[in-house]
């Protein structure tokens, strides 16, 4: 079962991580954001003094095969094999495509996931997806391979922006979504003016928790892990759109517009109650702006969102919500509902 390690002291906890893993090499693969601001936080670390880096560039439009095969190439040349040990230290970005490198060099090596970004704690780094982005489309090319263990520290939070924040707080928002009324009251009540960083820290556990619960029960999607979906079918059209026009949206902007549309598919489809659907709606609104598309993107949308690798055949599958922890998997709907749920969305984000 993969390890999550809520870290009071980080040095001390990734030291044991590693010790805890026997290896014979050990590699860390950084981004250039994560080699200058978080490898410094590591540095007192005897282990990784010896430890061969490997830096690529930052960005999630750097998630591709190019930067893979540059992994492959410096994990070979530096004589890694099968019983060497990957840590990927960074944000999603680097643990999907680390977490892809480690499931495919030598047929798996053991890797560790060191979060820097709240949206790596709460949604990449946890639960062994692993990929790259190919053809346009996010995600495209992967595996089902899970680290050995995840570290999750806020002294990496205190390095981010508000904007960074925001984006890993919208899958904490679908993860209270997906699993009580409580926790969604949490979520919506927590304030943004002045950030408390420990209470943050325990939102995020508790969020990963959620995320880790539901993998267990359905480890490569089959079933009730599909609900960890809610938001991103639409989430991952936006981001495909934006990408294929050059100009890339954060993932966690996207998860909350996506949540939008299919809160609003939930109401109508599954009978998702009015009330927190307005609540939850507004909080995005107020919190996340808009991602601009007008009629004339419809039809792009559309299709991209029909290419989603969790539909069968051209049927667009949904994941929706009856209630709050009410999870309805596999929920379809037709083009002119779909029109209907981003008309919606332009009216609640006032396009």
């Amino acid at each position: 079962m993969q390890q999550i390690i809520k870290s009071d002291h980080i040095t001390t906890d990734v030291e044991k991580a590693i010790q805890n893993i026997r290896h014979d090499k050990l590699f860390i693969l950084t981004d250039e954001n994560t080699h200058t601001h978080c490898l410094p936080l590591l540095e007192r670390i005897p282990l990784l003094r010896e430890a061969r880096e490997i830096v690529i560039p930052a960005g999630d439009t750097n998630k591709t095969i190019e930067n893979l095969c540059r992994v492959w190439q410096l994990l070979t040349e530096n004589g890694a094999t099968r019983h060497s040990l990957l840590v990927n230290l960074g944000g999603g970005m680097v643990t999907d495509l680390g977490g892809f490198a480690a499931a495919t060099f030598k047929r798996g090596i053991s890797y560790i996931n060191i979060s820097t970004t709240l949206l790596g704690a709460v949604d990449a780094a946890v639960g062994g997806k692993t990929g790259i982005n190919f053809g346009g489309y996010k995600n495209e090319i992967g595996s089902f391979y899970s680290s050995e263990s995840v570290i999750i520290s806020s002294d990496f939070f205190h390095t981010l922006d508000r904007a960074a924040i925001l984006s890993g707080y919208a899958e904490m928002i679908k993860h209270a979504l997906i699993h009580s009324a409580a926790e969604w009251e949490d979520i919506l009540a927590y304030s943004f003016d002045k950030i408390d960083y420990s209470k943050l820290n325990e939102l995020v556990f508790r969020s990963v928790k959620i995320k880790q619960e539901v993998v267990e029960k359905d480890p490569y999607e089959k079933n009730i892990r599909k609900a960890l979906n809610f938001g991103h079918t639409t989430a991952h059209a936006f981001e495909s759109f934006a990408m294929n026009n050059e100009k890339p949206v954060p993932h966690g902007y996207a998860v909350a517009w996506g949540m939008i549309v299919e809160l609003w598919l939930s109401y109508r489809l599954c009978g998702f109650p009015k009330e927190k659907l307005q609540r939850t709606v507004r909080f995005i609104q107020e919190h996340y702006g808009a991602f601009p598309i007008t009629c004339d993107h419809y039809e792009a949308l559309y299709e991209i969102a029909r290419h989603d690798k969790k539909n069968i055949g051209d049927t667009i599958h949904f994941t929706l919500l009856g209630d709050i922890g009410d999870i309805r998997i596999d929920q379809t709907a037709d083009k002119e509902l779909v029109f209907d749920a981003f008309d919606f969305y332009r009216d609640s984000v006032g396009l």
